[in-house]
Parts: C-alpha cells; structure tokens; sequence
C-alpha cells in the first residue's frame, strides 16, 4: 500500500524542470523539483553526465518529502547549453516518469538490448589481463563492440558488451555463454588469491556500464589498502582529501577536496548511494583544477555515522569512488577500421612491449572504433617514449596517437574553494539558493 500510495504522489506531482541560460554568466542553470525518494539524487546527476555535460556547481536539498536540486552546467567545450534541441532533450529526460520512477540497487540506467552479451568480469590486476581476456573471446568468436575496464588497488573490473562475430548479435546459446564464462574465470583466477575471481554472462538489458563498474568494485572491496609494490611512485599530495564529522545531532557532514575531472559527482554519489546514505544536502563547486564537495548525509534508517569503524569505512570508500576513474599513465587513442581479433591483437602488443592497462574504454560505431587506453610500465611508473614510438610504427602512426601523460601533468595549485562547513550558515544560504531561483521561475 505504501509503495502504490507514494507512485500516487509522484504521478499527481511531477518532476519540474527549469533551464535557465540568463541567470549566470559562464554555465546554464538547471532546476530540478521533485517529489523526493531514495536514489533520485544519482538517477538526475546520471542523466546530466549520460548527456556529456559537466557540472560545474550544485545545491542540493532534500529535506522533508521534496528535492529541490540546482546543477550549473557546461559542455566539454566549456560553453553554456544553448541548442534547443539539446535543452528539450535534458528537460524530457529529467522530466519523464520513466527516467524518476522506482530506484533500487541495480536498475538505474536499465536498458533492454537484443544487440549484445554482457559479461561482468572482477579478479585480481596483473600485467597482460587485459591481453589474456581478449584472447580467450576472440578464440571463443566473440566480438568486443563495447567495454569499459577499471583497475584500482591490485583489482581489475569490466563490463564487456560482445556479440557473435557470425551473426553480428547477441550470444543466447546457453552451452556456449557457460562455456565462456567458464575460460574467462580460469583466466581471472591466481595463485594465493583471497578474493574470489567473478565471471558474469548477462541477458540482453543491461545497465549503464560505469555504474555498473562502481558497484562490481565496491562489492569486491577495492577500497581496501593493499601494500604497494616495490618500484611504484606514489605521489601521497595527490591523493582526495575526504573527512567525516558529526557536527550536528541529525547529520554526518562529508567533505571532499581533490583534483577535478569530468563526473566525479557521479561516481561519489554513486558510492553513497550503494553504501545506503541519503545526501539531505550538499554543496559542489569546482575551480580550475579542484573540486570542493560537503554533503550532509545520513543511513536510510535516519541515523548519521555511528561509530569509527564506519566512519573509516565511508572514508575509504569514497577516496575509491575518486581514484577509480582517476586518469593513471600514458593516454593513447587508437581510431581506425572495425575488424574481427583487432582489441585481442591491440592488446597482445601492448603485453609483448610490457605495457599496462590501467583503465581502458572501447567503442565501436558505423564500422569504426575508437579505444582509449591508459598505460603504465609493469611497475606503475611511466612508460619508455622509445616504446612508444614502436607501438606506434607497429599499429600505425596516425591510428595510435598519444593524447596525455598523468605524470608529466602539472600539479594542481592550491586554490580557496569555499565551502559552508558551518551547518546553520550552509542551510541558510541553500534555502535563499532555492528561494531566489523559484522567485524567478
């Protein structure tokens, strides 16, 4: 009864959505108004990002039984959002019952697809996994078409999408999905392995590849320090700054600072929302090179972090939920004609001249790919400029370009973000956010 009287409210009150491009100089502005519920938070930001655009700012309020949500917003460009196709499409995506329905863990971002097999991999990071994965779906005629591979704290996940190299879709014969799923499980599986290597063939309908990479990570606790080898750099100054305070009797108040980077709000509010905290309210707002984040959160069942264990563990997670997507390394960009074997021989390459993959995204489109790689030497540090330009003449020149080195990067500067770290003042200032904004719609 409480679920069909609460799909009552939100059909008798819809979303609202305001897009404003008059109100600030350097983004656009946009509302969002909504009967409130667990999940909307990441299932709004989601759309934003889906759609390549770059929050710059936010205020969140979610108090009570309504979220009231402003997001400053940019395209990659840095320009405001000005074609009127783009903003009807924002509008009726955030607007749409189907895009704010019912939110539980694993649906946001569900998609039905009779196109291609999904496969959900997680085992321990080593140099050639990659190579040895491709290997084993290329032999088994699988087609990677799509794929999304993240490495973080010596574990390794992807979401892989294949079909059949002889059909063109996706793979239904049950003999054949247990068999790859069985090969790819021997490939992921290593001596003295604590954890436990995953292989998942999944139907067609699967869901947004990145937040299924956060979830696959998170339940394979990559956010549990490892001892790093010997010969890795580490730079400790570039690490997230993440503190956890109850100041408040209601509230644990987070706070983030660390370098910016295209949907770093996604990904901690995806960890927040997977951990089972509400953000009540919450502020963001990015400088040139960092991003300053406060939330105000507390569990589902309505009690702030309760103890040091669990503060240790938010901690932890969310300086993941940050570096998973961190770019690490050599980025390379490879474009070039589609063909069958291509990411297997790629990757095969990379492994005989002793590259890593640390993070990898594969597309493919009209018979084109586009892959973006980035690479290490075996030990983390950076790779030799003399094996590069060898891949480089093997693949070919103009296929293979170099796009940018993390450690040649400057380091961001210290910049004075603001941040309302005293409760009352950040309360007071999000509601004259809201009250401002509404005045004028």
């Amino acid at each position: 009864m409480d679920d069909e009287y609460a799909k009552l409210i939100r059909r008798m009150n819809p979303p609202r959505v305001v897009i404003d491009n008059n109100s600030c100089e350097d983004a656009t502005v946009i509302q969002v108004d909504s009967v409130n519920k667990h999940g909307i938070l990441l299932q709004v930001i989601q759309v934003l990002t889906d759609m390549n655009l770059v929050i710059t700012k936010a205020y969140i309020s979610s108090d009570g039984g309504w979220f009231m949500d402003v997001f400053n917003v940019i395209d990659h460009d840095g320009n405001k959002i000005r074609d009127k196709e783009v903003i009807n499409h924002i509008q009726r995506k955030l607007e749409s019952n189907a895009s704010l329905g019912h939110s539980r863990r694993g649906s946001v971002g569900v998609m039905p697809s009779e196109e291609h097999t999904s496969i959900e991999l997680a085992g321990t990071d080593r140099p050639g996994l990659l190579s040895e994965v491709c290997a084993v779906l290329a032999d088994l005629q699988c087609n990677v078409v799509n794929a999304e591979i993240w490495t973080h704290n010596a574990r390794a996940a992807a979401v892989v999408h294949v079909t059949d190299t002889s059909t063109g879709c996706a793979i239904k014969d049950l003999k054949r999905l247990s068999l790859i799923k069985e090969l790819l499980c021997n490939v992921l599986k290593v001596n003295n392995d604590f954890k436990t290597a995953k292989t998942t063939v999944s139907p067609p309908g699967v869901m947004n590849r990145q937040r299924r990479l956060h979830q696959i990570m998170f339940d394979d606790r990559d956010y549990e320090r490892v001892e790093s080898a010997v010969g890795i750099v580490q730079d400790m100054s570039s690490r997230p700054q993440v503190t956890v305070l109850n100041i408040e009797k209601d509230y644990t108040v987070i706070t983030m600072r660390s370098k910016d980077r295209p949907k770093l709000l996604f990904d901690i509010v995806c960890t927040l929302t997977d951990m089972q905290y509400v953000v009540f309210h919450g502020m963001v707002h990015t400088g040139r090179m960092e991003a300053y984040q406060e939330f105000y959160i507390r569990h589902v069942d309505g009690l702030p972090v309760s103890s040091e264990a669990e503060r240790e563990r938010v901690i932890q997670c969310l300086e993941a939920a940050i570096e998973r997507r961190a770019s690490v390394g050599l980025e390379l960009e490879l474009c070039t004609e589609d063909r069958i074997g291509l990411l297997s021989d790629i990757t095969r390459i990379f492994r005989e001249n002793s590259l890593c993959v640390k993070r990898a995204e594969i597309s493919t489109k009209g018979g084109k790919v586009k892959d973006t790689f980035h690479v290490t030497d075996v030990t983390g540090n950076p790779v030799d400029p003399k094996i590069i330009d060898s891949i480089r003449r093997q693949i070919g020149q103009t296929e293979l370009q170099v796009k940018h080195n993390s450690f040649a990067a400057a380091k961001p500067p210290q910049e004075t973000t603001t941040g309302f770290f005293l409760g009352n003042f950040f309360k007071v200032r999000s509601f004259q956010n809201f009250k401002l904004i509404r005045s004028y719609s």
